[in-house]
């Protein structure tokens, strides 16, 4: 299993589910800066509709018509499960639950599915400690 900078480092494109329009929210800021710094971001939330980060946003993760290298979830843990189930259906390589959410049966369902794993911690400060940067 790698580790959760190395999960970044290897990622260019990351889904976001829970993707937010609303800036005082991290399922906005978060998912921002990364784009800043390089990475792709793919909103993916039901309940919005257009675009956010000047990307389509999707409905769910099956209906992203391409390849994604990582899950970023921002939802409650009960709804992380069936988030990663997802992601392994897609086949993600990993999936990551953002700072305060942690599910023992999301990891199993990741672990069972094959694809890494990282729970409780926030991109853009495993981002920041590894100075990572997707750009030039």
């Amino acid at each position: 299993m790698r580790t959760a900078q190395q999960i970044l480092a290897d990622a260019a494109v990351i889904a976001v589910v829970g993707a937010s329009r609303d800036p005082r929210k991290p399922a906005h800021t978060v998912p921002a800066q990364m784009q800043r710094y390089g990475w792709r971001i793919i909103p993916v939330n039901p309940t919005l509709d257009g675009e956010l980060f000047g990307e389509r946003v999707y409905p769910s993760l099956a209906a992203i018509p391409h390849p994604v290298d990582l899950v970023d979830v921002f939802r409650r843990p009960a709804d992380a499960v069936e988030v990663v189930r997802e992601a392994v259906e897609i086949g993600a390589p990993a999936v990551w639950l953002q700072l305060g959410i942690v599910s023992p049966e999301a990891r199993r369902i990741a672990e069972e599915g094959g694809i890494d794993y990282v729970e409780d911690a926030c991109l853009i400060i495993e981002r920041a400690a590894a100075g990572l940067t997707r750009l030039g």
